[in-house]
């Protein structure tokens, strides 16, 4: 079995993405669960370019890696000038990094006219930067740059960048689609005829500007690449970089490749959620493998399906790279949706009582619900027909006043009466709108008997108009998100008055949180 090796550079190509920043701590953070995960190099940027990747290379010199090596990132020596009094050149030297990653230019549209020097110079600053490297002790890894659009240029120069890094002393030349305009044909064209002259390692790095990244890498990997470069969750300039979470997946549990120590690809759903943590940035859940998405069912005959053999509508376990099943309640299920979502809240309902709830789920969101964000209300719904459920509150009614005071401005108040027990409690309270003075005298109506609702806290709330084109009379549906120190939950609520779907969202989390807190 080959082993594949797993070059990342989330720290450098990634943090070129727009939106996409991390401080020099956040950096050895994730360089540090890239270690424990098990890649082979990890980029941590460019040496001299800015003072987060100076402070990261210094920390990282005196840290233990167990299983990976950090590489720092460059271009070759100036046009005209030598390495031995490059600055670029010193900055990798001066970063204590094992690995130093060079990159120089393949295409001879670049050579005259960016670097505007000639084919034969080009060829003397990329074997000169790599031996200087290698004479100082530095395991070099060449990136040749924009080599597709190099080779459809002008092939046989192409090959003459590659040998003269391998020359220098390059240990791996990666063949870079640049632009990412390279389409899958292509790529396996070009590389079967390479071969032949390229008796040398060579890895892949290829961006995602045709949708191609990912093809692109496990196409170079069937093709005899021992490498492919990328980042995790497929950040990078542009549209992106190869997304090392899908060709991780891919290699080991499709094509039967090892590029990872065993069982670590169980990691990647924690990972890839880990560095969108890390970076602030909401997580992609439509992302294949990892997003919490790539394995949740809506339609009911495939829910149906799945209850039968999971194998029927899921192309590996998800269980493999850390992720989960769902089932998705929606206007489209069926009773196995339900049934599903029944037995993985712990309620008791037979096949035949959840056709009331599916029935009204259907009602309810040609009225505008949705509640595929809203686990917690179809819990509720489903709980609401088990065998001797009681709620914990009954509403009697309530009333909300919203004015305005000379001297106070906007003023909210709000009255709540519930029946709990058979006792009726009305409380008011004062708050900064009208659904937090609601929320506020619910609580204060029901914390005497279920303390534990000073643990919930409102995290999130949510309003979209649904049809615009009514004007003030549109529909409004509200998705209210609750949490505990243990547990998340969505509940939902629409209606053309906003009060009135505010408050069944926020009746429905507060009895589904009094039904799973402890």
């Amino acid at each position: 079995m080959r082993r594949i090796q797993i070059y990342d550079t989330t720290l450098r190509d990634g943090t070129q993405s727009e939106g996409f920043t991390l401080s020099a701590n956040d950096k050895v953070r994730i360089a540090q669960r890239l270690d424990d995960l098990g890649a082979a190099f990890i980029e941590g940027g460019w040496p001299g370019s800015n003072p987060k990747d100076v402070e990261f290379f210094e920390r990282a010199k005196d840290m233990q890696w167990k299983n990976s090596l950090i590489a720092a990132f460059g271009a070759t020596c100036r046009v005209k000038g030598g390495p031995e009094d490059d600055a670029n050149i010193e900055a990798l030297l001066d970063s204590h990094t094992p690995v130093c990653t060079l990159f120089g230019k393949t295409w001879t549209l670049h050579v005259k006219e960016v670097l505007q020097t000639t084919n034969e110079d080009n060829l003397r600053i990329i074997e000169q930067s790599v031996a200087y490297l290698k004479a100082n002790g530095k395991r070099v890894i060449y990136d040749a740059e924009h080599f597709f659009d190099g080779y459809k240029a002008d092939s046989s120069y192409a090959l003459e960048t590659l040998n003269a890094a391998i020359r220098g002393g390059a240990e791996t030349v990666v063949l870079c689609d640049t632009n990412g305009g390279t389409l899958p044909w292509e790529l396996e064209r070009i590389i079967r005829e390479l071969k032949p002259a390229l008796a040398h390692p060579f890895g892949i790095h290829t961006h995602n500007d045709s949708e191609c990244a990912v093809i692109n890498s496990l196409t170079a990997v069937r093709e005899g690449a021992m490498q492919v470069q990328g980042t995790i969750n497929g950040v990078g300039e542009r549209c992106g970089n190869a997304n090392l979470i899908s060709i991780m997946a891919d290699l080991e549990l499709k094509m039967g490749y090892e590029c990872l120590p065993k069982g670590k690809v169980s990691q990647l759903y924690e990972l890839s959620h880990f560095v969108a943590e890390v970076a602030n940035i909401t997580p992609d859940e439509h992302l294949p493998f990892v997003g919490k998405s790539a394995f949740a069912h809506k339609g009911g005959v495939h829910v149906a399906a799945m209850r039968r053999n999971a194998k029927s509508y899921q192309h590996v376990d998800p269980e493999l790279v850390g992720n989960q099943m769902r089932v998705v309640v929606s206007d489209l299920s069926g009773r196995g949706n339900l049934l599903s979502k029944a037995e993985e809240n712990g309620v008791e309902v037979e096949r035949e009582e959840v056709i009331p709830v599916l029935n009204e789920i259907k009602e309810l969101e040609s009225r505008g619900f949705s509640f595929e964000a809203a686990e917690a209300s179809v819990t509720m719904m489903l709980k609401r027909q088990e065998y001797g459920y009681k709620p914990p509150f009954d509403l009697v009614d309530f009333f909300v006043n919203v004015e305005h005071r000379q001297g106070r401005g906007i003023f909210a108040e709000a009255t709540v009466k519930v029946r709990v027990n058979g006792e009726v409690l009305h409380t008011a309270a004062e708050g900064n709108g009208p659904v937090n003075a609601l929320d506020l005298a619910l609580r204060k109506a029901l914390v005497s008997y279920y303390p534990q609702l000073a643990k919930f806290h409102l995290s999130d709330y949510k309003v979209r108009i649904l049809d615009s084109d009514h004007g003030t009379e549109a529909i409004t549906r509200v998705l209210i998100d609750t949490r505990n120190s243990t547990a998340r939950w969505s509940t939902v609520g629409a209606s053309t008055n906003i009060i009135e779907a505010s408050w069944r969202a926020l009746a429905d989390s507060v009895e589904y949180g009094l039904m799973v807190a402890h």
